[in-house]
């Protein structure tokens, strides 16, 4: 049966697997961003906890260089640093790794507790 349809069925397995394959892509660079979010995060709320310690003096330093050494141990650099009231301190992280969506940040704020 040489019918028009014939090969009709291979076409549309073909294009039903490109289909799958570039979702499986896009989930996996979603699942790539999730995973470096979180590690920025990570590391500003352990930047923003050392730096806080320092401010307060519970440990030696000063505040924003302890957070760059922490982020730094992280894989991350500290965007910005910055003290506010009642000893708290802000931090901002931006991972050396990237994506295809960009840079992944994390900020973070810690103090003494209220």
């Amino acid at each position: 049966m040489d019918g028009p349809e014939r090969g009709s069925g291979t076409l549309l397995a073909a294009g039903l697997a490109m289909v799958v394959m570039a979702a499986m892509a896009v989930l996996l660079l979603l699942a790539q961003s999730a995973v470096l979010a979180s590690r920025a995060a990570a590391a500003a709320d352990l930047a923003a906890l050392a730096a806080a310690d320092a401010l307060r003096g519970i440990t030696t330093g000063e505040p924003c260089a302890v957070a760059v050494d922490v982020a730094a141990r992280h894989t991350a650099t500290v965007l910005s640093c910055s003290s506010g009231p009642g000893q708290t301190v802000e931090v901002r992280t931006e991972l050396g790794e990237r994506t295809l969506l960009g840079a992944a940040t994390g900020r973070a704020r810690a103090g003494p507790p209220p």
